[in-house]
Order: structure tokens, then C-alpha cells, then sequence
């Protein structure tokens, strides 16, 4: 597997990571399986696939307590990225909440849950405009300087409150859904991670499975539900791009997967896509996206594809997007 710097830190990480969301919650991506999704885990570790992502609100801390098992034996071999600030709102869903007195004790619960002493990269899950972006940055900071985070970053944060946080303290890497299904990002965020050093780590890069053309029936408690892009009034709208993705990736000899996950490497050095999956094949085929090497032919018509096939419908719900670019 190859690697890329996070950030400016000088450290680094396999290029390609793994989403570990949907392995402990049944509500990321249909029903989980422990013994395959601890697999999943001994399978990256065989592939060099290194760079773990995971959060405390994740199946509400079953996700960490599963990482815990594999992570522990294997620390010195896996960089663990964790995040907090979405907490339970008692009624079986999530609200944010990143005021600062609270972030300590979240670390702490995390650090337990991982069964670790240091999370390697701690992330800050969403942006509340009612907390100041410095007072949350400092107070993660403290973390550092206790010795329980090693890198600090921010997850679906705007360009505006990325520069305010990297002008209190460090900023290794921003995490925002990026792939050719959402790329929002491109606008100016991205421009303002080159511009601050700042690695970009794009999670859903296969568009939540749209972009591989896996189309199951969702099951009742899947995330994706919820999704407007998901929905049955979109139809079949999207299948011209996605069919368009498929000749170009079985001209290559490659999976529309690899070839989605090629471009995001292509697009700038310090993007770090995190894959999720909870399957060995899927890991596999992922991490093999690493060593497929577009040419400039290649990109300039993956570029008149997108540009012919505008995506329809938003990725998230009116409510989830209100808590992103923020």
C-alpha cells in the first residue's frame, strides 16, 4: 500500500483508509456481522490499510468497542482516527454537542472504549455555530498537550471555520464526504486545505454505493433511507453516469470502484479517501485502487462524464444538511 503525508505532520498513512462506520451499527448500511467485520480488520492489516476511522456515535460506542479487539494487539501497526460531538438525543437519534467542558470526558470515554492510551488523529464530528470555533480547537488542543491525541482535525467544516481553527492550533486533516456523487468540496474547501497544508480525507468516496452500482434493497433501518439521492422519485436518473463509469473502468480492466477511488487519489496529493466496508472482497477491491494510475486521457473524460451527467438529488436530508459546511 502506498502512502501519503497527513497534512504537514511528516507522518504517514496509507493512502487509502478504512471507513469503519457500518462494521458495529445497524443503521449505517443493513445489518452487521461481528466475525466478518473483525476479518475485515485482520484483511487491513495483511494489506497495509492502516488508517482506521471510526467515532464515539457510531452504533453510541459498540463501533470503537469492536476496533478495540483487533486495534489493541496491532497499536504500533494502525493509525486510529476517532471523532466526537454528535452525543444521544434520548430519543433513539443524535444532536451536536461540542462545547468545550464536554470534549475531555468524550476523549477519555473514546480512549476506553479503543482500549488505547493516545488516539492517533481526533476529529471534531461537526461545527456549532453557538460554540466559537477557537474555544472547541483549544480545548481539543488540551489533548495534546496531555498526551491523548496526537493530531487534531474537523469534519464537514466550511473553508472559513477550517482557516479560524488552524489559526488556534495545528489542523492535520478535514474529513467531508467528497466523490464524484458529491463535490461540493471543490468549490473552496478544497483550495483552502491546499492553501493551509491541510489533508483532505473524503469518506462515502463511492457514494454510499451508487457509484459501484450496488443497488439491494435497502433494509429498514439503513441510513441511506433517509437520503434524498436514495429515493424512489429519483428513479433512474443517475444511471447514465453511472453506466458511463462502468465502460470507462471495463476499458481500463478495473472495477468502477477502483476507477472512482483513482480519480479522488488523482485530484491532489494530500486526499486520503476512507472507503467504508465491513467485507473483506470490498476491502480488497478498494485497496487495490491505490496502485491504478490514471492517465490525462483518462481524467479528461472522466471530466466530460461528470460535466454531461449532473448528479440529481441532494445527499442528505433539509436537516442533516443544515449541520454541514459550517
Amino acid at each position: 500500500m502506498k502512502t501519503r503525508e497527513l497534512g504537514r505532520t511528516g507522518q504517514h498513512v496509507s493512502a487509502l483508509g478504512l471507513g469503519c462506520m457500518s462494521m458495529a451499527s445497524d443503521y449505517a448500511y443493513g445489518p452487521s456481522d461481528e466475525r466478518e467485520a473483525v476479518a475485515t480488520l485482520h484483511r487491513a492489516l495483511e494489506l497495509d490499510v492502516t488508517l482506521w476511522d471510526t467515532a464515539d456515535i457510531y452504533g453510541f460506542g459498540a463501533n470503537e468497542t469492536l476496533l478495540r479487539q483487533v486495534l489493541v494487539p496491532n497499536r504500533n501497526r494502525v493509525f486510529l482516527a476517532t471523532k466526537f460531538g454528535f452525543v444521544a438525543d434520548g430519543a433513539g437519534g443524535s444532536a451536536v454537542d461540542v462545547r468545550p467542558e464536554r470534549i475531555a470526558a468524550a476523549c477519555d470515554a473514546s480512549l476506553q472504549r479503543l482500549g488505547i492510551d493516545t488516539i492517533d488523529l481526533y476529529y471534531a464530528h461537526r461545527i456549532d455555530p453557538a460554540v466559537p470555533v477557537e474555544e472547541m480547537v483549544g480545548a481539543m488542543a488540551a489533548l495534546v498537550q496531555a498526551g491523548k491525541v496526537r493530531f487534531l482535525g474537523l469534519s464537514e467544516a466550511s473553508a472559513a471555520s477550517l482557516r479560524r481553527a488552524a489559526a488556534t492550533h495545528p489542523i492535520a486533516a478535514l474529513q467531508s464526504e467528497y466523490s464524484m456523487f458529491t463535490r461540493d468540496v471543490e468549490a473552496d474547501i478544497l483550495p483552502a486545505c491546499q492553501e493551509l497544508g491541510i489533508s483532505l480525507v473524503p469518506f462515502s468516496p463511492l457514494g454510499r454505493g451508487l457509484l459501484t452500482a450496488v443497488g439491494p434493497q435497502l433494509a429498514d433501518k439503513d441510513l441511506r433511507r433517509s437520503m434524498p439521492r436514495f429515493g424512489a422519485e429519483v428513479g433512474d436518473a443517475n444511471a447514465p453516469l453511472v453506466g458511463g463509469l462502468r465502460q470507462l473502468a471495463e476499458a481500463r480492466g478495473i472495477s468502477t470502484a477502483q476507477l472512482a477511488l483513482a480519480w479522488l487519489l488523482a485530484q491532489d496529493g494530500h486526499i486520503i479517501p476512507i472507503p467504508g466496508t465491513k467485507r473483506p472482497k470490498y476491502l480488497e477491491e478498494n485497496a487495490a485502487a491505490a496502485d491504478v494510475a490514471l492517465t490525462a486521457d483518462d481524467l479528461d473524460q472522466l471530466r466530460a462524464l461528470l460535466a454531461a451527467h449532473p448528479v440529481v438529488g441532494a445527499r442528505y436530508g433539509e436537516g442533516a444538511l443544515k449541520l454541514v459546511n459550517r
